[in-house]
Order: C-alpha cells, then sequence, then structure tokens
C-alpha cells in the first residue's frame, strides 16, 4: 500500500511539473438581495382588501471575469434562485401560466421549479487588437446612457469599439432572433426572410467632467412574417443622444429617445403602420456636504386612440429606471403580479405612457446611515376613449439604509399613494382608494 502511494504521489508530482503553468487570473463579483414586501390595497379600490399582498423575492448573481492574457478576458453572469419565496411552480399570484420571473421559459410545465437552478445568463470574450477592441458572445444589451428607458437585457452580439482621442466609437450588431430552425413555427417559415436583426452605431464623448453619446440603431424586424398566415415586417430606428456632467456640487444628466420607420409592412393585405415615439428624461441632483437634493423628470408618448395608422407605444421608461417604490416600479410589475391596477376597470400604470415628476432628497446621519425621502407625481399623456381623468396619482416615499458592513446594507421603506381619477378607467361611478407599501431589504454587493 505504501508503495502504490508513493507511485501515485510520483506521478502526480510528474504531472504537475510537466502541465503548462497556468495565468489566468479570476475575479468574482456578484449580488445577493432579499426584499420583504407588503403592499396594501394593490387594486386601488375603494374597501377592498382583497388585493393587499405580503410576499419577498430574492436574487443570487455572480460575475465571474477570467483573464486569460493581457488585453483579453472572458465575462460570465449566472443567476441562481431568482424568485419569490415559496414560489415553486409557473403559476404567478394571477394563476396565468407565465411565470412570475423575468425570465420567460416558452414551456409550461406544472410543478415545474421557477429559477431553482443557475442560470447562465451572459457568456462573452473580450479581446484588443491593434485596430480595436471587440465583445463576442452573450452580453448586456438595452443599456444606454442614462438609466432611463434601460431594461438590462442579455443578447447574443458582435461590438467593435475603437477609441479615436476623446471619443469612443462603438459598431453593434444583435441577433433578436433566428428563423431559419425555428420549429416552433412550422417549417415553411425557414424558407422566408424573417429573422430579427439590429444594428447600430454608438460614438460617446468624454470630456472633463462627464460623457455624451449619440446611439444610432436599426431594426430590421422580419419575425411576424409568416407565408401561410401573411404576416409582416417592420423596419425601424432609434435615435437616443444623452449627456452625464458634474459642475460644481451639481450633477445633471440628461436622455432624448426617438422612434421611428415603419412599425408594419404587410406581404400582403393588412394595413401599414408608421412609428412614431419620444421619451425624454433629465435629473439634477446637487450634493451638499452629508445633504442631497434634486428633481427628475421623465416622459414617454403614449398611443393615441385616435390615430390607427400610427404606433406610438414601443418607447418608454425601461425597466431599470424606478423612480418611486410603487408608481413606475419594475419590481412590483415583476414579482408582485403587476402595477396598480384597479378593479373592475382593470387599468394599470404603465412606463410607455406616461410623465412623471420626482423631488428627492437625502441626508447621511452618519457614514452608515442614510435617510431618503421622495414625492412624485405621475399621470398619463394619452387617455383610452371614455376615460375622464389622467392623473396617476401622487406618492410619498420615505426610506433608511444603515450598512452593516461596507458591501452588505439594510433598507426599510414605506411609501403612500394618493391615487389618482385615471384608475377609475371609463367608469366615472366607480371608487378608488389610497395605497401604501411597505418594504425591508438586505443587499450584499461582492
Amino acid at each position: 500500500m505504501k508503495k502504490l502511494l508513493v507511485v501515485l504521489l510520483s506521478l502526480g508530482l510528474i504531472f504537475a511539473f510537466s502541465m503548462t503553468a497556468s495565468a489566468v487570473d479570476v475575479k468574482f463579483g456578484g449580488q445577493y438581495y432579499l426584499s420583504g414586501v407588503y403592499w396594501a390595497n394593490s387594486g386601488a379600490v375603494k374597501e377592498d382588501d382583497h388585493t393587499s399582498r405580503a410576499f419577498f423575492y430574492t436574487r443570487t448573481r455572480i460575475q465571474p471575469v477570467f483573464t486569460i492574457a493581457e488585453g483579453l478576458t472572458f465575462t460570465m453572469r449566472l443567476d441562481a434562485l431568482e424568485k419569490q419565496w415559496g414560489q415553486t411552480n409557473f403559476k404567478n399570484v394571477n394563476f396565468s401560466d407565465e411565470p412570475l420571473s423575468r425570465k420567460q421559459n416558452p414551456t409550461y410545465e406544472p410543478g415545474r421549479g421557477v429559477q431553482e437552478n443557475v442560470e447562465f445568463e451572459r457568456a462573452y470574450v473580450t479581446f484588443k487588437t491593434a485596430i480595436g477592441a471587440f465583445q463576442v458572445g452573450y452580453q448586456a444589451a438595452d443599456e444606454w446612457g442614462t438609466a432611463f428607458s434601460d431594461s438590462g437585457t442579455t443578447r447574443p452580439r458582435i461590438v467593435y469599439l475603437l477609441p479615436v482621442g476623446p471619443v469612443t466609437i462603438q459598431a453593434i450588431y444583435e441577433k433578436f432572433y433566428e428563423s431559419d430552425t425555428a420549429v416552433p413555427y412550422g417549417a415553411a417559415k425557414r424558407h422566408v426572410d424573417a429573422d430579427y436583426d439590429t444594428y447600430a452605431l454608438a460614438p460617446i464623448f468624454k470630456f472633463p467632467g462627464g460623457n455624451a453619446g449619440l446611439l444610432m440603431k436599426y431594426y430590421a424586424n422580419s419575425s411576424q412574417r409568416d407565408p401561410s398566415l401573411g404576416g409582416y415586417k417592420s423596419n425601424t430606428y432609434l435615435i437616443a443622444p444623452y449627456m452625464k456632467a458634474t459642475f460644481g456640487p451639481v450633477y445633471v444628466e440628461a436622455e432624448l429617445d426617438y422612434w421611428g420607420g415603419k412599425a408594419a409592412e404587410f406581404d400582403t393585405g393588412g394595413t401599414d403602420r408608421d412609428l412614431n415615439s419620444y421619451a425624454g428624461y433629465v435629473k439634477a441632483q446637487g450634493n451638499f456636504g452629508p445633504a442631497f437634493a434634486g428633481m427628475q423628470f421623465g416622459y414617454a408618448s403614449g398611443q393615441d386612440p385616435d390615430d390607427e395608422d400610427v404606433t406610438q407605444y414601443p418607447g418608454g421608461g425601461g425597466t431599470s429606471w424606478n423612480p418611486a417604490l410603487i408608481l413606475m416600479n419594475d419590481d412590483l410589475n415583476t414579482w408582485g403580479g403587476g402595477g396598480v391596477t384597479s378593479s373592475p376597470a382593470g387599468v394599470t400604470s404603465k412606463k410607455y405612457n406616461m410623465m412623471l415628476v420626482n423631488a428627492f432628497g437625502g441626508f447621511k446621519v452618519t457614514p452608515k446611515f442614510q435617510i431618503d425621502a421622495a414625492v412624485t407625481w405621475a399621470k398619463v399623456n394619452e387617455k383610452p376613449h371614455g376615460y375622464d381623468d389622467d392623473v396617476l396619482g401622487t406618492e410619498f416615499d420615505l426610506s433608511a439604509t444603515y450598512k452593516i458592513y461596507d458591501n452588505l446594507s439594510y433598507m426599510v421603506g414605506a411609501g403612500y399613494l394618493f391615487v389618482g381619477d385615471y384608475f377609475k378607467g371609463a367608469n366615472a361611478h366607480a371608487e378608488v382608494d389610497n395605497d401604501y407599501l411597505l418594504i425591508n431589504k438586505l443587499t450584499l454587493n461582492f
């Protein structure tokens, strides 16, 4: 037995000394959070407590970056247990067959777990060459300029970056949908141009105290074409300039988004539709020692109910921009079964048809303890037929955050929404009532 161990040890040493030394350096980053929410009268219905909800939601995220050589890295992102506590299948709180998660699984299997295991979100290689840098693979998409209008999704992309003095030029190709092997839509669709691709040029200019950029993106979407059903294609574009700058104690950022082109061009029959949608955002924040205060304004054009030939709703605030705890908060849309909804009208607030003004401020009581407050007012820009009012409401938020460690923080907050009459819908006799939300959140960043 001793001789056998000596032989095995000798073989191990031989292999160890004969193997090429690895120079791979791995850096791990990520986040873990757990939120607990009590949302009273989420339906904003008068004298109705059936829409109050209490739930937890969580996510574990790990993002390793492998440095293979100087100028060559491989980046991954893995998410696990992105779900509500206690949700064990695809039936969400509305009892529909959609998963209660940001990840939309194409199949429904009763009893199947939601985000039970590790999900590989991103994997891409970054390499620098004499003519610029490249990023190739599944990587972050729908993130540009400010948080407004961003969605933080993942998409297969090829990005080329060329620095020219203070300007970095980005050329981007994305694959939304591949039809050549799309079995679920029938073999006939493979023989037509039914892909969905995008092409973008996005220069970014850096200057002392800030940066500015211009995104010019073209969407070639033929995924709705089908020779057996007719269908249509769309050729649209996005023009999105942004700016971020610091002027002494004041920080300012702004973004303007315009979508145009053809929203629908039918192969046979149908009525073609143009796309004409725009959104804008501006934020200013002053920092004064341990205190700060500021305002932000968001706008997204909605669909004109009297204009059937023009699509006006694709643009909006996105999912990354969450100005308040209740109004326009994507976490409630994802984990709370939808935004503020009034029954029986069934009206829900959306970020692609709104005007919002938000004033906020905060104070660092100690280096580890901070108090924040905000007031938000919002309305819709386009009312459906029969609606008497366009006001979504006025909301007051108050929160406190304590750093248990430099990387671990705990937040408690409360929001109270004075519900506007827009939620009455087309029923002028409907009665709506205010709602409020209590939240606590533990966040670990590493």
